[in-house]
């Protein structure tokens, strides 16, 4: 059987020619390359989009316990990023948290060890970054693993976020995205003090994001 040329180049380029009459006045025809170009960019897919994390109901942090169970937990207040919505449907989550601000509330001197070259190294390193595999909407509402990647000290790793299910039907929006992801920390190369403290590191996020209408003007 020949193969059918409807869907192929030459075949899109004769039909945009038989056409071209009607695609510019003034113009008598317009090459087929040209009108080639021209379909493709009506049938181009709608551009992704991100919705931003919103500052006032977003919080991202991280826990880690002493080797005589103390529970040490961290904020960061400063952050970007948000989910992008791709053309297909899918979503993905970009986070950029920035350690030179990271602290333990009411710590100063852990907040600097914390900032220091013994832990996040935020002089040379100071961001820590988080970007998600694409994935269906409907996983944050069920729950399940998040697999991504992440970046500390320049080291990237895969790593899942563990998303709790939703107590809406549209998470991030009319309720809390929960999540939290067990870091080892030595593979990030954070393995000075192993003996009073835990190799686990809990990232806990805890994130909103603005409505298009919501969002802050540049």
């Amino acid at each position: 059987d020949t193969p059918s040329t409807a869907g192929t180049w030459p075949a899109r380029v004769m039909k945009c020619v038989r056409r071209s009459r009607t695609c510019s006045k003034g113009v008598a025809l317009a090459s087929g390359p040209a009108c080639a170009r021209m379909e493709a960019d009506a049938a181009a897919p709608e551009a992704a989009r991100t919705l931003a994390f919103d500052p006032a109901r977003s919080e991202f942090g991280f826990e880690i316990r002493t080797r005589l169970g103390q529970r040490i937990a961290g904020v960061f207040p400063h952050y970007s990023g948000g989910v992008t919505v791709l053309p297909d449907g899918r979503h993905v989550v970009q986070l950029r948290l920035f350690a030179a601000q990271a602290e333990i509330p009411q710590r100063p001197r852990y907040s600097q060890w914390l900032r220091g070259e013994d832990f996040f190294d935020a002089g040379h390193w100071p961001v820590i970054e988080y970007v998600s595999q694409p994935f269906a909407p409907e996983a944050l509402q069920t729950g399940g693993n998040l697999d991504g990647t992440l970046i500390i000290r320049g080291i990237a790793l895969p790593q899942a976020l563990r998303v709790s299910p939703a107590a809406c039907v549209r998470p991030g929006r009319d309720c809390d995205v929960v999540a939290r992801g067990n870091v080892q920390r030595s593979r990030f190369g954070m393995d000075n003090w192993s003996i009073a403290l835990s190799d686990r590191v809990t990232f806990v996020l805890r994130s909103r994001l603005l409505e298009p209408a919501d969002a802050p003007l540049p």
